[in-house]
């Protein structure tokens, strides 16, 4: 992963410069404020009783999303997972006081969670091998890799650059990308979707097959780019047409996580709504996602703390039935 500290400076021709080296940026991307955010406290009369019916211990499996590359503190035995003390499992496990097993991983794919995983700090085992009959809560954030977002982000970029930096309405309607991405109507990012689908009920399957009594949440992604609006132009180089488009498409991953989850008697954390309005393009301030030339601690196109505890809040809520 290459790490980047350059502030985009301002000016139409310095977004030009900053958006032609996004494309690398992103490719060379294997995954995605100064102090972790304090947990949440616990929910009055939930978090007691939802403490002691979780007696045992809470296991962490997903991907760079959940691992929290680059938000401070670093942990984890294997070093080129990145994992973070200010990701969500860190957060949820002290909220409910639960005893924590993260084996989450940059770059994980859903055949991480049955096979090793190779990364530039060691290998980690396949993250299943953390289950066993112990085992009272699951949390499972996966999907996104295996759709392959940082390969079609990147492409996206390549294909936007002019025309989303060209001032003007006929161009930012413009979606090279999504014309790329769907030749003669056929949808390839919907079709990788439903290859995930099939792969995701057998991990589900084996979930539960190693870990019977516990209670397992597939965690979705929140909301990574806006609906419409021209700000992504300057922001990742990427048409309002194209936005729209990628939007969709994490819709509609989401909405297969969901109906997986479902599927399998498990329930479905949604991050999405809780983190709409606080995606990349979104002001420093408010943002969750951080964008491709990060502001805060974060890998580009991922949680930054403030994202992290956002999506612990959900898990929280979700398991404890706070509202």
């Amino acid at each position: 992963m290459i790490r980047s500290k350059i502030r985009k400076p301002p000016g139409w021709a310095a977004s030009v410069l900053s958006a032609a080296g996004i494309a690398l940026l992103v490719a060379a991307c294997s995954s995605l404020p100064d102090s972790p955010a304090a947990p949440a406290a616990l929910p009055v009369g939930a978090g007691a009783a939802t403490a002691a019916a979780l007696q045992g211990s809470y296991v962490a499996l997903g991907d760079s999303y959940t691992a929290g590359p680059d938000i401070p503190y670093p942990t984890g035995l294997t070093a080129g997972c990145e994992q973070s003390t200010g990701s969500y499992p860190y957060l949820v496990a002290r909220t409910l006081r639960l005893r924590l097993t993260d084996v989450s991983c940059g770059s994980a794919t859903i055949a991480s969670l049955t096979a090793a995983q190779p990364t530039g700090g060691g290998t980690n085992p396949a993250q299943l091998n953390a289950l066993s009959t112990a085992t009272r809560l699951v949390t499972l954030g996966i999907g996104g890799n295996d759709v392959g977002w940082t390969a079609v982000i990147a492409r996206c970029t390549e294909l936007d650059l002019i025309p989303a930096l060209i001032p003007g309405r006929a161009t930012s309607e413009l979606t090279p990308c999504q014309a790329y991405y769907t030749p003669g109507g056929v949808d390839l990012i919907q079709q990788k979707i439903q290859t995930v689908s099939g792969q995701l009920a057998d991990a589900l399957t084996q979930i539960r097959q190693r870990a019977a009594r516990a209670r397992v949440y597939v965690v979705g992604y929140p909301d990574l780019f806006p609906a419409a609006g021209s700000a992504c132009a300057q922001t990742l180089g990427i048409t309002a047409g194209d936005i729209a488009f990628l939007n969709t498409e994490e819709l509609r991953l989401n909405a297969m996580l969901r109906q997986d989850a479902q599927a399998a008697g498990d329930s479905y954390v949604n991050t999405y709504a809780p983190s709409l309005g606080h995606d990349a393009c979104s002001p420093e301030a408010s943002r969750w996602i951080e964008p491709l030339i990060p502001a805060a601690p974060a890998a580009p196109l991922h949680p930054n703390a403030v994202g992290e505890q956002g999506m612990a809040d959900a898990i929280v809520q979700a398991v404890t039935g706070a509202r």
